[in-house]
């Protein structure tokens, strides 16, 4: 009797041991995680590609697979993103961005932008299998149970709107969820992170845009703007802020990335940073060799006036006697474990920014690759809550709180600013 229970207790250490405390495997919580809470990407430019490559034109095109797609003289990028990938990358929201270059006149920028949001809805409409067209996170839940891709609509850069309070209350009612402030230069009201600063931030109207943005429910994106138009809208706004699609300043220097004094502050809004794929934005070191390139440029244009030929050939054998480092999925973790410690896990999200990139970090090349990444942050000991948080959860609530706010505002009059003719 005694030999018997003395097995049985060697049987249960053997069911207590090694195997058994090790626990799931990184694979294994990445994808529980993705199962429970698809991915909720901030920032895509499939529209802009198709304005690049089809001027529109969407013919016999198909977003199911777009890997054989190029533009006619080739010089375009291949996609990063298609319904396929989408659906390996277990994707179950996108904020889809019209953007349209920050170069054209206000009025230009007007019409470019309604014709984006023009693209991308029928886009989505031609797949209502696949994609779904939302306009609120209730319907963004509703398709991700439904199995679909939520689709919604962001601008990038308040030239989009023209100066116009009227055209931000539009472009809120022909569907656009989130509007980033600036794009790579200063408009009216706001100043690029990218650009010399002209009003130190906002400025009165820039305010009143915030004001009415909140209003509305229409997320407020800070990325691409200026340090001090980040501090000036946290000063006034009302809703957590996201950024669609950018890293932490304290790894790699960039403009466009996010200084630990606006993180510390995020904390308190309850706002997100989206972070980005893009190797100039998440490597020091590809951020370094930019500048060494370009000062390689200016040294060889001084050299050879008159003559750019010879300047680039000159730097056409520099770049390929110095290959651009490309960064990995590594740096892209390391860029979230970075938010995650300073801040919390509540305050970290995905902006890929896929198809508005030439290029991405090794292992994060297309819309298929998220889970990698998942896996990665798993193996660095991120839970199965934090990965869901990171995925969608920490959006949906954003989300969720810029809609309550605009719930509570509905008696209050638009704000008004005059016309400019």
């Amino acid at each position: 009797m005694r030999k018997a229970v003395w097995l049985a207790g060697i049987a249960m250490l053997g069911l207590t041991g090694p195997a058994a405390a090790q626990g799931p495997s990184p694979e294994a919580v990445a994808a529980a995680a993705l199962k429970a809470a698809p991915v909720w990407d901030g920032h895509n430019d499939v529209p802009d590609k198709l304005r690049d490559m089809r001027r529109n034109v969407l013919g016999s095109f198909d977003f199911t697979d777009t890997r054989a797609e190029r533009d006619a003289a080739g010089k375009v990028p291949p996609f990063q993103t298609d319904i396929q990938r989408l659906r390996a990358g277990k994707v179950g929201a996108q904020f889809w961005s019209v953007y349209v270059s920050a170069a054209l006149s206000e009025p230009q920028a007007v019409q470019a932008t309604l014709e984006q949001i023009d693209v991308m809805k029928r886009i989505i409409a031609r797949h209502p299998g696949d994609l779904a067209y939302c306009e609120t996170s209730d319907c963004v839940a509703r398709a991700m149970k439904a199995g679909k891709v939520a689709s919604l609509l962001g601008i990038e850069g308040g030239h989009s709107i023209g100066t116009s309070l009227a055209v931000l209350r539009q472009m809120h009612a022909l569907g656009v969820r989130y509007m980033t402030l600036t794009h790579t230069k200063n408009n009216a009201w706001a100043d690029a992170g990218t650009d010399t600063p002209r009003h130190d931030g906002l400025n009165d109207l820039g305010r009143d845009v915030i004001r009415e943005m909140n209003r509305l429910g229409m997320l407020v994106d800070l990325s691409h703007v200026s340090e001090a138009t980040m501090l000036d809208t946290l000063d006034v706004t009302k809703t957590p802020v996201i950024f669609s699609h950018s890293n932490a300043t304290a790894i790699n220097a960039h403009a466009r990335n996010v200084p630990d004094s606006v993180l510390d502050r995020l904390k308190a809004n309850g706002g997100i940073v989206m972070v980005n794929f893009f190797p100039p934005f998440v490597s020091e070191d590809r951020r370094q060799w930019n500048a060494r390139r370009a000062a390689e440029k200016a040294r060889l244009e001084a050299l050879n006036l008159g003559n750019p030929k010879a300047s680039e050939a000159g730097l056409e054998a520099w770049v390929r006697a110095n290959p651009a480092p490309t960064g990995s999925l590594a740096d892209v973790a390391n860029h979230l474990d970075y938010i995650k410690r300073r801040i919390g896990v509540a305050h970290v999200g995905i902006g890929g920014d896929f198809d508005g990139i030439d290029e991405a970090v090794a292992g994060l090349e297309d819309a298929a690759t998220y889970p990698a990444l998942f896996t990665e942050l798993a193996r660095r000991g991120w839970t199965q809550a934090d990965l869901e948080a990171l995925a969608s959860g920490n959006m949906m609530r954003v989300m969720k709180a810029a809609e309550a706010h605009a719930a509570t505002r509905r008696s209050d009059p638009p704000v008004e600013n005059p016309v400019p003719f």
